[in-house]
């Protein structure tokens, strides 16, 4: 794609986050437009065994209290289905982020709303599920939600654009992975099938942002590799300030929903393959030393994820072992 813009061509001095906005926003219509061609409306309440439902104690007389073995969920995919949903029940103060960032106008806007409206469903689909289903206790998944949400959430990338293009270029596979990994050792194929609709959701956002991060990367290279070296080298989940996250983020390691190995396997690498962002060439002196401490954390984070394999590897064949006994 050609991108006109007066401001092509400029020093990175030159670029502040309103020339950015505006030199990209042809992108954004033209990736806007190719989004709402190939993203499918559905219907949350379809995936949903409603069928499962009964009451809950409190006005009805005949509600039934919640156990644990009332649901089919396992134990990892409860912690993770928590985690997923809290992340998802910050929807309101992530659109305000994005739109404070990108704007309510043109297409920006558009995709601003059009992105919060579908992750919307996200939240809506998986606590319907949680609840017909009785795979969590109600009451702390509802006192859980109100300290999450009455804390509040502030980006760690609300100062840039640019940060925050690159940062969501990675944390949307990153969620979109989490999903799908739950939906795998959740032990209900309901919940499965309803985890992969989402992360269908996510991959196309993805895919968005990583379209808009290589146009950044060719109108700004230097800014754009500098930003994105500061988001790897500091990514957190959007999760991170939720009841019990350090706790629940340990045990969905071990249990291979989301740790070191999977975040530069599958979602790191990915989308710096994609981009060729190791093979850059014609960058700055900032870019360029950008471009090679990125690489020289990838290397750390790729030795750490190997400790962490063999130290997995290590429980696996201990609780084999007591298994056999």
């Amino acid at each position: 794609m050609t991108i006109t813009s007066p401001h092509l061509g400029s020093p990175s001095s030159a670029w502040t986050d309103a020339r950015l906005l505006y030199a990209l926003e042809e992108v954004v219509e033209t990736e806007l437009n190719r989004h709402l061609k190939v993203a499918k409306d559905w219907m949350p309440h379809e995936y949903v065994p409603w069928s499962d439902a009964r009451n809950f104690p409190g006005i009805f007389e005949d509600g039934e209290a919640w156990d644990k073995e009332q649901s089919k969920v396992t134990e990892l995919g409860r912690i993770a289905l928590v985690v997923n949903l809290l992340t998802e029940d910050n929807l309101p103060s992530y659109h305000h982020e994005i739109a404070s960032l990108f704007g309510r106008d043109g297409a920006w806007g558009t995709w601003v709303h059009r992105w919060t409206a579908e992750e919307g469903r996200h939240g809506i689909v998986m606590r319907d599920y949680l609840l017909a289903s009785r795979a969590v206790d109600p009451d702390k998944l509802e006192a859980f939600r109100m300290q999450h949400m009455a804390e509040g959430f502030e980006s760690d990338n609300r100062h840039s654009m640019l940060h925050s293009v690159a940062y969501v270029a990675f944390q949307e596979l990153a969620t979109r992975v989490s999903h799908r990994n739950t939906g795998h050792q959740s032990g209900d194929p309901v919940c499965d099938r309803m985890l992969a609709r989402i992360a269908t959701d996510e991959n196309l956002h993805m895919v968005f942002y990583r379209n808009l991060l290589k146009a950044a990367f060719d109108l700004a290279p230097d800014l754009t590799m500098q930003a994105v070296r500061d988001v790897i080298v500091n990514f957190r989940m959007p999760g991170h300030g939720m009841p019990g996250f350090e706790r629940a983020a340990a045990q969905m390691a071990i249990g291979e929903v989301y740790n070191m190995r999977i975040h530069h396997d599958d979602v790191l690498q990915p989308v710096l393959r994609h981009l060729k962002v190791m093979d850059m060439g014609d960058l700055g002196p900032e870019g360029l030393q950008a471009q090679e401490e990125l690489g020289m954390f990838m290397g750390g984070l790729d030795a750490e994820a190997s400790k962490f394999d063999v130290k997995l590897a290590a429980r696996k064949a201990r609780m084999a072992a007591r298994a056999a006994g």
